[in-house]
């Protein structure tokens, strides 16, 4: 299997608003650094929409608070990956306009053209980007595993309750350190 890393809404302005002060962003660059050891493409995800955002309906409750607050506008401040873990040249940046990361982006045939049929996924929050790119990952037959700590959320009981309960229905679970381990050349 071909894996890719997954690095997901780690933009600026979001992990203002939800790092807690436990080293995210440390165990993040950690499973960067080891995947570009281990020669695994690391792909980034931001979510950015186009002025006047045409592409949400108003039955979307959570892009129409985005839209009314003015919010993940394509170039405005904030929307930047965040430097501690920002892309290196040749790294692959993908640009979703909905949660997952499948949605509204290409994601899906950059990994497809690279022969990439195993996914990694880390981001912020456990309870969007991650959550909806596991279902649809799942759903599109990709091999899966989730960074437990490299995945971040506002509420930290929901984070709990799907890395411990839900995600194992469909991925391998573990924590950075596990994975380093697991990836580490021989």
């Amino acid at each position: 299997m071909s894996s890719a890393l997954l690095v997901m809404d780690v933009q600026q302005a979001i992990v203002d608003i939800a790092d807690d002060g436990s080293g995210y962003l440390t165990r993040l660059r950690r499973a960067i650094d080891g995947a570009r050891a281990a020669n695994i493409p690391v792909v980034y995800v931001v979510i950015a929409l186009r002025p006047g955002f045409p592409e949400v309906g108003t039955h979307n409750r959570a892009l129409a608070a985005i839209a009314r607050a003015g919010l993940y506008v394509e170039g405005a401040p904030g929307t930047e990956i965040h430097p501690e873990v920002a892309p290196r040249p040749g790294d692959v940046v993908v640009t979703k306009r909905r949660a997952s990361a499948f949605s509204g982006s290409d994601l899906d045939m950059v990994l497809r053209a690279r022969g990439i049929d195993s996914l990694v996924l880390t981001g912020i929050a456990t309870s969007a980007v991650v959550l909806y790119t596991l279902c649809q990952a799942n759903d599109l037959d990709f091999g899966l595993t989730v960074l437990s700590d490299a995945c971040l959320d506002t509420d930290p009981e929901m984070h709990q309750v799907l890395v411990e309960r839900l995600f194992p229905q469909w991925a391998d679970v573990v924590a950075v350190e596990d994975w380093l381990k697991m990836i580490a050349p021989q």
